[in-house]
């Protein structure tokens, strides 16, 4: 036996010298930078609202909303909070995430398999259609929807098909991370709240390895009322501006944020 573990040694060693093979790593794996953030600016929020889904888009905010009998699917102006049109959908269904593409906006439900489709000015129905997981947050990369069902998985779907391309796992240096929710696709990257937490993940989409943490406690007032229901869920983007917007179910505020490095974990 120790004359065979010598032989592979000295292949091993052999392959190495070749180049054929490389030598071992034991460089430790570097961590994962953490934000926190300043608030820029506050904007009123129906605290009625069980957010889902977040979108920017000219000066409005499209928003999902969640709870059988409650949801709805929302055109909001950003600077009053004025619900400008809003429909809501059947009492069974449970809203969740939405999506901007094109002339349309796509929102998931929770346990039902059952997206909608709606023309993005009128919020008609244009079609609906299924997947086969439960459904939580979605977002648009410019090419694909991208689709998170509450687990460690996110899910790459053609936006006119709306079947699915391919999943990815996500992961940090400890291992898969669960609880992806609402989602948005900033600078090349994908936000994640994670449920129930108020932390953000921020997420390669090619690797779905974990690229940073934004973490935003203390980001609601806590002598604000507040339904005890209430979780930080909601997140948009202002490409044109560089603006980040987040929210969360019950807040009576939508909060423009920036990013500040603060130590690595």
């Amino acid at each position: 036996m120790k004359s065979l573990a010598l032989i592979a040694c000295l292949i091993l060693a052999f392959l190495v010298a070749q180049g054929w093979a490389e030598s071992i790593d034991s460089s430790p794996t570097p961590p994962i930078p953490v934000y926190s953030y300043k608030i820029v600016k506050t904007y009123p929020h129906d605290q009625g609202a069980f957010t889902e889904g977040l979108v920017y888009e000219d000066g409005f905010i499209f928003e999902g909303t969640g709870l059988s009998g409650e949801s709805s699917l929302r055109k909001v102006d950003l600077e009053s909070g004025k619900i400008l049109a809003k429909k809501k959908i059947a009492d069974k269904l449970f809203g969740e995430g939405i999506a901007v593409y094109k002339d349309r906006i796509i929102q998931l439900t929770y346990l039902s398999r059952l997206g909608f489709v709606y023309d993005k000015n009128s919020f008609k129905v244009l079609r609906k259609f299924s997947y086969a997981t439960e459904g939580w947050g979605l977002t648009y990369d410019g090419k694909d929807l991208i689709l998170s069902d509450g687990t460690e998985k996110l899910y790459f779907l053609d936006p006119e098909s709306l079947k699915v391309k391919r999943s990815m796992e996500v992961r940090d240096n400890k291992g898969a991370v669960k609880g992806l929710n609402e989602l948005e696709f900033i600078k090349g990257e994908i936000y994640a709240n994670i449920y129930p937490t108020d932390t953000i993940a921020i997420i390669n989409p090619e690797t779905g390895k974990i690229s940073g943490w934004i973490e935003l406690k203390g980001l609601l007032d806590p002598s604000l009322p507040c339904d005890p229901r209430c979780s930080l869920n909601g997140i948009a983007y202002d490409a044109k501006n560089d603006r980040l917007f987040v929210t969360g179910k019950y807040y009576p505020k939508i909060f423009e944020i920036k990013l500040v490095p603060v130590e690595n974990r």
